[in-house]
């Protein structure tokens, strides 16, 4: 067997050799694999596997019904959390869904649902994964859902909706199932998951929080119900700027790098109003938390847009400092858009030049 891990303590075996798979060799095969692989990521599995001994016996592996994907997951997942419990500080818990695409795979076919635009078929990929928030480097992988989309009828009204087992806004609180109470865990996420009732959980989770908003929301000034209800862009635009910030920045779609591009930060207290329709089940009492508004102050190139960026969060958010420290937390969410077959260039700064 060929593997450019010769020792006992392999990263493989670190991960993968306490899988709960029926049979200790089923996990030695599963942590030499994976190491085997670890050495030649890309190309097919023949292209990783060069011996053809060891891809039939990964076949085999494959075969064994104990060996399924919850087993993996679950023994990734209890690798994470002792390198979690491990590292000193917060650590980001970075949320984020990708779609595989198997619409070739005529053996697939009755187990697949709808992606990308429903020309194609195969699986929302949900994937939670720890960061170190300043360092960047990936702790590990916490876990994985593998969502088939459902053919809505139409007409599902608001109520059948709602009461849908699955539908996909569920994703991000089945990926949050087996995280501890804990806040040195920050949650973050896109505009996915900015839905009230993920807030609703997230403000009741015992963790951190960040995601971005991606809704037309209304809320109080502060944490109390006092005074008009507003809603939160046109509040927050109105805020005074904790400070501003310059950044070199990657023109979108590979375009040339732009200079020390500036931008303003915003940012306080809200109390977030719940919706008016129901589109998840939650209750009527608003959420306090706390706001952080990213607009780009200098003028982008023609044909690009400006960065637009507002953050909820419960990290406590007073000064520039504050405000700075959620920014840089969720630009580390870019890692996840790494690891994931597929790129939106509208949630990464453009990307950092270099």
């Amino acid at each position: 067997m060929s593997s450019c891990y010769e020792t006992a303590g392999s990263l493989g075996q670190a991960m993968l050799g306490h899988a709960e798979l029926g049979d200790r060799r089923r996990s030695a095969r599963l942590a030499t694999v994976f190491d085997q692989m670890h050495c030649h990521p890309g190309g097919t599995l023949p292209d990783k596997l060069s011996s053809p001994a060891d891809l039939k016996a990964l076949y085999r592996l494959c075969r064994a019904k104990a060996v399924t994907h919850k087993a993996i997951v679950a023994a990734m997942r209890d690798y994470s959390l002792k390198r979690i419990a491990a590292h000193e500080g917060p650590v980001l818990i970075v949320h984020d869904a990708t779609e595989l695409d198997y619409s070739s795979l005529v053996s697939l076919a009755p187990h697949l649902g709808q992606i990308g635009k429903g020309t194609h078929r195969g699986y929302i990929c949900q994937n939670v994964l720890a960061v170190d928030p300043t360092t960047g480097e990936l702790l590990g992988l916490l876990d994985q859902i593998l969502h088939c989309r459902d053919e809505v009828p139409e007409g599902e009204t608001l109520t059948e909706h709602r009461n849908r087992e699955t539908r996909e806004s569920l994703l991000w609180l089945k990926g949050t199932e087996h995280l501890p109470r804990d806040m040195q865990l920050i949650d973050v996420a896109d505009q996915g998951a900015s839905t009230f009732e993920f807030l609703e959980h997230e403000h009741k989770s015992g963790r951190r929080f960040l995601i971005r908003n991606g809704k037309v929301r209304k809320v109080h000034r502060g944490h109390e119900p006092d005074g008009p209800k507003e809603y939160l862009k046109e509040y927050v635009q109105s805020l005074p700027e904790l400070g501003r910030f310059t950044m070199d920045l990657q023109g979108q779609k590979g375009r040339k790098v732009r200079k020390q591009a500036e931008f303003a930060l915003r940012g306080g207290p809200i109390l977030l109003l719940p919706p008016h329709a129901k589109h998840g089940h939650h209750g009527d009492d608003p959420l306090p938390m706390y706001v952080v508004y990213v607009s780009e102050a200098s003028t982008p190139p023609r044909g690009e847009k400006p960065i637009d960026w507002m953050l909820l969060t419960n990290e406590r958010v007073a000064t520039f400092k504050d405000a700075w420290r959620v920014v840089e937390w969720y630009e580390r969410r870019w890692v996840i858009e790494v690891y994931q077959p597929h790129y939106d260039s509208s949630d990464s700064l453009y990307q950092l030049a270099g």
